[in-house]
């Protein structure tokens, strides 16, 4: 028998019965199809439906990030649809990267994700080639993108997203409190106070990843694609480990954030210790929720290794039970699906099928209808 989840809210009427017949079937497939323990692809609106995502009240959407094989950005409905006969379920959201490297809108891996049924969320990434962690600035030095440097990119990026109209959830310079990418604090005066507000110290690399972030959302937003969602998205603890380099120092303000975004890893390294999924997400999970309350909150990338003895099935297990019942402002959640060898020839191997025990953990974790197969809409509102 298969059960599939209702929801909550109705979307309002459209302006033209042409548009409120495409809303009204792209709804009620959603209805038919979400949370059911197999479904068909549902695509998106065209550009032309001018709709809006709505984040669920009562469950979640299911998401991944693909092991695509070259690179983050090469998506392919091939790997997504095999991932899906893997696991069982239909995937809401799939998270990939596009880096400024690229120098281009990914527009053909929109059309993938968008054919496919899904809602996409881009890492768009100020990182040049070869992308390579553990590094300082790049020639997208934050420095050189607010004096202007990169406005034509930014502009023609902005031109394009407009174009494609549909939804887009973007998180730009992601997991800023860490050391591992070249936009993050650290590399832009770190703890250097320059300033007071509230009676609280301004430090130097937050406000400044603080004023690049209003900086490109305002040139996005002034070409006018107003189809983006904008996430803060945080890594689940700050590297180094000091007050300077809390999410909140980070913070750029409610009007420039639309979602809240965590990356929450278990053991990735074979150095490293094995924790379970609360132990890693309690922390990062009640500091962001402070930034706003009221803002959906979306687990963007989360997952873990297989290191026997450890036991990565009930790991999963919990975490899929905690987000829904000890983390309850999750809306979606994007699970790592890749496996890489490290310098030092050890394998970070997250696959959700890194052993028979994991994925039938994964599988059944996915089949309860709380966890949302499709995305939803309702139509925009048309702006003067």
């Amino acid at each position: 028998m298969i059960t599939c989840i209702s929801y909550v809210d109705e979307p309002p009427s459209l302006a033209t019965a042409s548009q409120r017949g495409i809303a009204v079937a792209t709804i009620l497939l959603a209805l038919l199809l979400a949370g059911c323990s197999r479904s068909e692809p549902v695509p998106a609106p065209s550009k032309n439906d001018r709709v809006e995502v709505v984040m669920p009240k009562d469950g979640a959407y299911l998401g991944a990030y693909v092991d695509f094989g070259f690179g983050e950005g090469n998506v392919t409905r091939e790997a997504v649809t095999a991932f899906e006969q893997m696991t069982g379920k239909h995937l809401a959201v799939i998270a990939f990267g596009n880096f400024w490297g690229e120098q281009a809108f990914p527009a053909k891996t929109l059309e993938i994700v968008s054919a496919y049924g899904a809602l996409p969320i881009i890492f768009w990434s100020p990182w040049d080639r070869p992308y390579e962690e553990d590094h300082g600035p790049d020639r997208f030095d934050l420095r050189d993108i607010l004096a202007g440097k990169w406005d034509g990119y930014i502009d023609q990026w902005a031109d394009a997203a407009r174009q494609y109209g549909k939804p887009l959830l973007v998180s730009w310079c992601l997991e800023m409190n860490g050391l591992w990418f070249p936009w993050a604090g650290y590399y832009y005066g770190a703890d250097k106070v320059v300033g007071q507000k509230d009676g609280r110290p301004l430090y130097a690399g937050p406000e400044y990843v603080k004023q690049v972030y209003r900086y490109v959302v305002d040139r996005v937003r002034a070409r006018g694609a107003d189809n983006i969602l904008w996430g803060f998205h945080a890594n689940h603890y700050g590297l180094p480990h000091k007050p300077w380099n809390d999410m909140a120092n980070y913070y750029p303000g409610p009007d420039y954030v639309d979602w809240l975004g965590l990356s929450v890893y278990g053991q990735m390294l074979k150095s490293e210790e094995w924790s379970a999924f609360a132990d890693v997400m309690d922390n990062a999970y009640a500091e962001i929720c402070q930034l706003d309350r009221d803002k959906p909150v979306i687990v963007a990338e989360w997952g873990v290794g297989e290191f026997p003895p450890h036991d990565k099935a009930a790991f999963i297990s919990k975490a899929f039970a905690d987000m829904k019942t000890r983390y309850t402002r999750v809306r979606a959640a994007v699970y790592w699906h890749e496996s890489w060898e490290n310098k030092d020839e050890t394998i970070s191997n997250l696959y959700v099928n890194s052993s028979p025990a994991a994925l039938e953990a994964y599988q059944r974790a996915v089949a309860d209808p709380f966890w949302i197969a499709t995305p939803q809409y309702r139509a925009r509102p048309t702006r003067p």
